[in-house]
């Protein structure tokens, strides 16, 4: 299958907690971030998740957002440091340029766990 979604980043589930309807599903992606997807139970059935499975996870670039460091009082729990390079993100040329972004930048990527499909 071929996706058009370019956040795509492999890791391996450490935990599955479920919930009534929904699941938490945390996962320490290949370049050692944590990264929690909130999905289905039907998906985690269907997908057959468990601790030890080898996912990929699907970031749409219109649900990523940037910041410059770590951002505290958020309910967001995903934020991933990195390097202005390997993650597509949708802003503003005016968000990019009151940040001070450039390739290069050290970036954190805030992603709402909601936002994370997963893929085996």
């Amino acid at each position: 299958m071929t996706l058009s979604i370019r956040n795509q980043l492999p890791g391996t589930v450490t935990a599955v907690h479920p919930g009534e309807v929904m699941a938490t599903v945390k996962i320490r992606l290949d370049g050692g971030q944590e990264l929690t997807a909130a999905i289905t139970l039907e998906s985690v059935e269907h997908l057959a998740l468990t601790p030890g499975s080898a996912v990929r996870a699907l970031l749409k670039a219109t649900e990523v957002s940037l910041a410059t460091g770590r951002v505290d009082g958020l309910s967001i729990r995903n934020q991933l440091p990195g390097t202005l390079t390997g993650l597509t993100a949708v802003i503003t040329k005016e968000a990019a340029t009151d940040l001070g972004l450039f390739v290069g930048s050290d970036v954190v990527a805030l992603i709402k766990s909601t936002e994370v499909s997963l893929a085996v």
